[in-house]
C-alpha cells in the first residue's frame, strides 16, 4: 500500500521491464516454495514439538510479507482501486491514499484474524496425522510449482 502511494504501482504499469523482473522473481519464489514443500518430510505434531522444529512467528510473517511484495497484483490492485476514492483536486492525495490503504489493511487484518483462528483450530487436528500433512504438502507444493510455471509463462500485455 505504501509502495502504491509513492508511485511504485505506476512504475510497474509503465515499465514492462520492472513488471517482468517482479514476475520472474515471483515465479522463482513460487517454484522454490513448491519444491521445498514437495521435498519436505512430514511428522505428526507430537514429534515436531519434541524435535523443536516449529516455525517461528517471525518466519511466518516474513514469508507472508515476501509473498505480497513479489505479487504484482497487489500493487496493481492498489493502483486501480484506491485512486477512485481520492478527489483529483485534493491537496493531500498521498495522505488520502495512505488513509484509505490503512482502512483497507485494518479491515483485511481483522478478517484474516478470524480466518486464522478457524485455521489454527483445524490445523491442530490435521497436524496429528503425518499422512494428512504429507498429502497437504504434496498437493500445495504441486500447486505452487504449477502456478510458478504459469506465472513465468505469462505474456505482458
Amino acid at each position: 500500500m505504501f509502495g502504491a502511494a509513492i508511485g511504485l504501482s505506476a512504475l510497474l504499469m509503465a515499465s514492462s521491464a520492472a513488471f517482468a523482473v517482479l514476475k520472474w522473481v515471483g515465479a522463482a519464489y513460487l517454484l522454490f516454495t513448491g519444491v521445498q514443500m514437495l521435498l519436505s518430510r512430514s511428522r505428526p505434531l507430537a514429534e515436531t514439538a519434541v524435535a523443536g522444529s516449529e516455525t517461528s512467528l517471525a518466519r511466518v510473517f516474513w514469508q507472508g510479507a515476501l509473498t505480497n511484495v513479489l505479487n504484482p497484483k497487489v500493487a496493481l490492485f492498489f493502483l486501480a482501486f484506491l485512486p477512485q476514492f481520492v478527489a483529483a483536486e485534493s491537496a493531500h492525495k498521498t495522505l488520502a491514499f495512505l488513509v484509505l490503504g490503512l482502512i483497507f489493511i485494518t479491515s483485511g487484518t481483522l478478517w484474516c484474524f478470524c480466518i486464522a483462528g478457524f485455521a489454527a483450530r483445524a490445523a491442530g487436528r490435521i497436524r496429528q496425522s503425518a499422512g494428512a500433512v504429507a498429502w497437504i504438502n504434496r498437493a500445495l507444493g504441486g500447486l505452487f510449482v504449477y502456478l510458478g510455471i504459469r506465472v513465468a509463462m505469462l505474456e505482458a500485455r
